[in-house]
């Protein structure tokens, strides 16, 4: 269990805005990426492991509703013909302007884009490159995006994911270190008793 301070980060204040192609649930996303974590969590073996994915899994929560923030003022108020010049008309039909987790490319969200293996340095791999992928993500949103409102919570979104894939660094030492053994893939320390 957990408990949630509730402090705004980042106030999301966005003017509507010409792209729409910012998503919350793609293949690297936030959605996905706080339910990795979340579930991961439960299988690993050291205290300290379960408190670094409860805190990003929980960050990662905070960051879905930032995105969500910016979708939704970016579409909020737009005319038909506003919406259809964005290209925005099909997520319309079928969610007005409601924030629906999908992939910039319209696909939605679906938890196959993650893994949860229990084994610990199978996950923690997994997680240093959701981490990358989240920051090429807001890398790639940043070449396009040319509204200071929009692009500085990204900047802030790409910022953590960078100190996120530090901390799940600082995990995979913590676990390796905890492994009383020359080859760290002998056994599955989650699962394994020696």
């Amino acid at each position: 269990m957990y408990s949630i301070l509730q402090k705004i980060i980042w106030i999301v204040i966005i003017k509507p805005y010409k792209s729409l192609n910012l998503r919350s649930g793609g293949p690297h996303g936030e959605l996905g990426a706080s339910l990795r974590y979340l579930s991961q969590r439960y299988s690993m073996p050291y205290p300290e492991l379960k408190a670094i994915l409860t805190d990003i899994g929980t960050e990662e929560l905070a960051h879905l509703e930032m995105v969500s923030a910016i979708v939704y003022q970016l579409t909020r108020g737009l005319t038909t013909e506003q919406i259809k010049n964005a290209g925005f008309d099909t997520y319309f039909v079928d969610h007005t302007t409601g924030v629906y987790p999908q992939a910039a490319s319209g696909e939605p969200f679906t938890a196959n884009t993650f893994s949860v293996t229990g084994d610990v340095l199978a996950d923690l791999h997994e997680d240093l490159s959701a981490e990358q992928k989240a920051r090429l993500t807001y890398d790639n949103i940043l070449r396009y995006a040319d509204d200071p409102d929009v692009r500085d919570p990204i900047k802030f979104l790409r910022e953590r994911e960078i100190v996120h894939y530090q901390r799940f660094g600082e995990a995979l030492r913590i676990a390796t270190d905890n492994l009383d053994s020359k080859n760290f893939y002998a056994f599955n320390p989650s699962f394994d008793k020696k």
